[in-house]
């Protein structure tokens, strides 16, 4: 009996090796931050740890720093689209859901009913949501 190759045998076990640049602090980083949001989503109050994320609002990329007043913690649906700009917060920390959603996908009607709604933040005013970050965000990012 002939035994048929599996996609890893046929490809390889492994990609190519690439180089990987550790984001030193980030572990601490999305540990604070959850900390400081109390272990839920700032849009949706959602609990479940392993679907939250440390969202960075100005992002590391761009010289974002690693503190907590840089970060929301977000389900992760909500951090992709944050970082694609397909939401954002305003600096009243208020949640908006760009239009863009919809016309893109044709789709988003869970996240409009999240539109409009007043994001939690952490008790700590030193650590809420920096507003300049924020507007950043909003001017720069978000596709509206």
């Amino acid at each position: 009996m002939r035994r048929s190759r599996s996609v890893a045998e046929n490809f390889g076990r492994f990609g190519a090796a690439v180089e990987v640049r550790p984001r030193l602090g980030q572990g601490l980083f999305s540990l604070a931050v959850r900390d400081a949001y109390g272990g839920a989503c700032a849009v949706t109050r959602e609990h479940s740890l392993p679907v939250l994320e440390a969202a960075h609002i100005l992002p590391y990329s761009a010289g974002g720093e690693h503190r907590v007043d840089n970060g929301l913690l977000l389900r992760s649906d909500l951090h992709r689209l944050y970082d694609r700009g397909y939401v954002t917060v305003t600096p009243d920390y208020v949640f908006l859901v760009g239009e863009r959603l919809r016309d893109d996908f044709r789709n988003g009607r869970s996240y409009y009913g999240l539109h409009g709604s007043k994001i939690a933040v952490p008790e700590c005013p030193q650590w809420r949501p920096n507003r300049e970050f924020l507007d950043w965000h909003r001017e720069t990012v978000f596709r509206g």
